[in-house]
């Protein structure tokens, strides 16, 4: 069997295949489904210096191979996780991934700080959220703010920092290279891309935001080609994620460029969705006399 390690940033994974931040939760309901030492690594729900609730419902809906969600970043707030979900994670034999969301820079810097005193092996920026101190744009949406935002994260995080890149930008590698610039020491890609649905009997939207996050099958192309920007670019590596739903996904996402992986709207569907990825993948490696599943990363052939 091929050696399905991988190294991101210094942090090895016994395997490629990681728990999306936002669709895993804390871990907890899925453990009754498989030992959480299956995965490669958890993503945790993003989590915010104080507790949020998120948005009203109706706050996801189903789309053609996709799905709508504007849950709001509901979550206990840092304090919660590192006292509570961080320790018994940490029992569960994978590796724990941080994702930190804010409205300020000084909120990223903050949670940076608590974070990193902790056990977790490493911190996920995310940076698809409105910035209030610049009339709500998000840090993700231009270079001067992704490399603004993650030059200050990076001043006060000791751990391995990882910025969570929005698709929603008209030049995807300039913002992966704006982050690499700043210091970030890996990259996961892409979140989800803005969409909206109306309901033709109320004529209202269906999800009470407005507008929400469109993720599964239904954006994968757009995950392959911003992948595949991105790696001609960076040279740091690059976590995909976007519509993966079964191990050629996997494979293809490797192939235009990404080190690792991230599953998540998958599990809505089939909780055993990274089991049966991981077993797809392995069986591939095999059946093409791969020694490694890091032979895979940027092997594209492109015409």
């Amino acid at each position: 069997m091929a050696d399905m390690r991988v190294t991101i940033a210094g942090v090895e994974f016994a395997n490629p295949i990681i728990a999306a931040s936002g669709t895993f939760g804390f871990g907890r309901e899925y453990m009754e489904f498989y030992p959480l030492s299956t995965l490669g690594g958890i993503s945790c729900k993003g989590i915010t210096l104080k507790e949020r609730a998120g948005n009203p419902p109706p706050r996801i809906a189903e789309t053609p191979s996709g799905m709508l969600n504007a849950v709001g970043l509901q979550n206990p707030g840092v304090d919660y996780f590192i006292k509570h979900d961080l320790p018994w994670l940490k029992t569960q034999g994978t590796k724990i991934i941080a994702n930190i969301a804010g409205n300020t820079q000084e909120e990223y810097c903050e949670m940076a700080e608590k974070l990193s005193d902790t056990d977790v092996d490493m911190i996920e920026l995310n940076i698809s959220c409105p910035n209030v101190e610049q009339g709500g744009v998000q840090f993700g949406t231009s270079c001067a703010s992704v490399g603004g935002i993650t030059a200050a994260v990076r001043k006060h995080c000791k751990k391995p920092l990882m910025v969570k890149l929005s698709p929603n930008v008209a030049d995807i590698a300039e913002i992966a290279q704006a982050a690499e610039e700043a210091g970030a020491d890996a990259l996961s890609m892409i979140n989800t891309l803005t969409g909206m649905r109306i309901d033709i009997r109320t004529r209202r939207p269906v999800i009470r935001n407005n507008t929400g996050g469109l993720s599964g099958p239904a954006i994968l192309p757009v995950a392959v080609r911003m992948i595949w920007q991105a790696a001609s670019r960076v040279k740091i590596p690059i976590v995909g994620m976007g519509g993966i739903s079964k191990w050629e996904d996997a494979v293809e996402l490797m192939l235009a460029g990404a080190s690792a992986l991230q599953v998540g709207t998958a599990f809505f569907l089939n909780p055993y969705a990274p089991v049966d990825i991981l077993k797809g993948l392995a069986d591939y490696l095999d059946q093409n006399n791969m020694a490694s599943v890091t032979e895979l990363t940027g092997k594209i052939q492109a015409w």
